[in-house]
């Protein structure tokens, strides 16, 4: 006897479909959703820890809270001018050399040549699953200090080297963000540009680039608020960005324990007033440019 059982309704125990969520492809904001979800009273609570710390431990010595306060209000300028400034021309030198070399590493491994597929998939592991301060180190040190051509002498300062170090690993993920792209568009564009004797290079880039260039540009801004936020990881190779002129700061105001909140707590907020509407606007895209179907 035939049992029938319509589509969709049966009472046997059923696997539910792996939904698979690779890192690269242009969806993965999971940086950006975090910021952008954070909650108004998150800051709110923070400040108040800012200004709670420095009355709690002014009971302890005789350095107040404000005599914290007005050196931070003194250094500020010079804190904004000559270390904020630089860890936003090294994201901005970072972003746009990683972003140039990620776009062709990400469209070498979606290449159907294997001697070039398979280096380019090699080295986007290699750097997207390497420690950045690791990658900073080897740059630092392997980098000379200065090119000498003929007799001109070129210096290599230390910041520059920070920017090749930091574009490694943004060159390998933006190359992941580059094929995951591509990949995201249906197959049935390619077989009907063939269909139409397009080369693969006219279907690359007159066909399937335009139509992922929307999807890949949250992302994109993703990974460069990722990227602003690690920059303070320059200050332990020696580079005088906001960390390292505040720590110099302090010592210059006698290293009282009082301004480690507030020069601190003012870093965490410059870069937080920075990066929010960049995570803000990343969201407002992705859903603007979403693929429905």
């Amino acid at each position: 006897m035939a049992i029938k059982i319509k589509q969709g309704q049966t009472d046997l125990p059923v696997l539910k479909p792996f939904n698979y969520s690779p890192a690269g492809r242009p969806g993965d904001l999971q940086f950006s959703r975090w910021m952008a979800e954070l909650p108004l009273s998150a800051f709110f609570l923070f400040a108040g820890v800012v200004c709670l710390w420095p009355m709690i431990a002014a009971a302890q010595s005789n350095y107040t809270t404000g005599q914290a306060f007005e050196a931070l209000w003194r250094w500020m300028p010079f804190l904004l001018s000559k270390g904020f400034l630089l860890n936003v021309i090294v994201s901005f030198l970072t972003m746009l050399i990683g972003t140039i070399a990620g776009v062709l590493l990400g469209l070498g491994q979606i290449s159907p040549r294997a001697w070039l597929s398979k280096p380019s998939w090699f080295f986007t592991q290699l750097f997207r699953n390497s420690p950045w301060l690791v990658l900073l180190f080897i740059v630092m040190l392997a980098f000379p200090f200065e090119i000498q051509i003929g007799d001109t002498i070129i210096p290599i300062p230390d910041w520059m080297k920070a920017v090749f170090g930091l574009s490694l690993p943004i060159m390998a993920n933006i190359s992941e963000v580059v094929r995951g792209g591509v990949q995201s568009v249906p197959t049935g564009q390619w077989e009907a540009a063939e269909s139409l004797a397009y080369t693969r290079s006219q279907t690359l880039w007159m066909i399937i680039l335009p139509q992922c260039f929307k999807r890949m540009i949250p992302p994109w801004m993703n990974w460069y608020a990722i990227l602003t936020m690690a920059t303070p990881l320059i200050s332990l190779l020696g580079v005088e960005e906001i960390i390292t002129l505040s720590r110099q700061a302090m010592e210059s105001e006698d290293n009282h324990p009082e301004l480690l909140m507030p020069f601190f707590g003012f870093a965490l907020f410059i870069f937080f007033v920075y990066c929010y509407p960049i995570a803000r606007y990343t969201i407002q895209l992705e859903k603007r440019f979403i693929v429905k179907g």
